[in-house]
């Protein structure tokens, strides 16, 4: 094992130690965690056991962006919120569980609404954005910034009973938002969970796939999802994938594609 022992406090390496023992992270891998600097864009439903996960995971520094408060509707779902902080912004909600599942991870809540100018700004220097976002306004301001950056985006969407996962990242080739889905549609025709409904564990499911492929991402292990979308009906039990390619002249990402030959 190759295990930068400065990294790290005193007393916690053994935390991640089931991390350290696998041959696909190792120590190597395991200071990748700790050098990593994670953007989590969303605290709700697919953000909160993105959170956990990545804190668990040993991933050295996390921003978190959400400008809402915790609701009681939230709880159903929201795993990283409790009955007694409510009315809470959830990105102070989420910071203090996170402290208490690793208190070694950095934790910066943002309690603000992404655009343009300040998803650039968050995007700059990070290893790599997650789209744990609610609405597509925001899933677009996030991709074209992540484009525009070279940041690899892992991407996930629930909605009542079926949930998606992918890797955004241009830079390597592979497509980004806008290829698969240039043009917003009207706002009575995007659905939302207020609007639809969701399982409850349903963000759990997606979420914790999420958190897999950063961390896969984050060490170099096994094989990510650049060019592939994950689809999962929770209903019936059942998962799919179907390849996805990049759009030749994408308005967003068309200057920031890599030629895969």
């Amino acid at each position: 094992m190759n295990i930068q022992a400065p990294l790290y406090a005193e007393g916690e390496l053994p935390r991640y130690e089931r991390h350290i023992l696998l041959r696909e992270i190792g120590g190597q891998g395991q200071a990748r965690l700790k050098q990593a600097r994670v953007l989590v864009i969303g605290a709700g439903g697919l953000g909160a056991p993105v959170l956990l996960y990545l804190a668990a995971a040993g991933v050295g520094q996390i921003t978190v962006v959400d400008n809402d408060k915790v609701s009681l509707s939230n709880l159903q779902r929201q795993v990283i919120h409790s009955q007694d902080r409510l009315g809470m912004a959830k990105v102070e909600s989420a910071r203090c569980t996170l402290m208490g599942v690793n208190p070694y991870t950095t934790v910066v809540p943002l309690e603000a609404r992404l655009d343009a100018v300040s998803a650039a700004d968050l995007v700059r220097g990070k290893t790599l954005a997650i789209d744990a976002t609610d609405n597509l306004p925001s899933r677009h301001t996030l991709n074209a910034a992540c484009a525009a950056a070279g940041v690899p985006l892992i991407s996930g969407a629930i909605s009542q009973w079926e949930g998606q996962v992918t890797l955004y990242d241009p830079a390597s080739g592979a497509p980004c938002l806008a290829c698969l889905f240039p043009v917003l549609p009207p706002d009575d025709l995007q659905t939302t969970c207020t609007s639809a409904g969701v399982m409850g564990a349903l963000p759990g499911i997606i979420g914790a796939m999420m958190a897999a492929e950063a961390i896969k991402e984050i060490t170099g292990a096994g094989r990510g999802l650049r060019g592939r979308l994950l689809l999962h009906d929770a209903l019936w039990g059942e998962s799919r994938e179907i390849a996805v390619h990049r759009t030749a002249g994408c308005a967003v990402c068309g200057a920031h594609h890599k030629d895969p030959t």
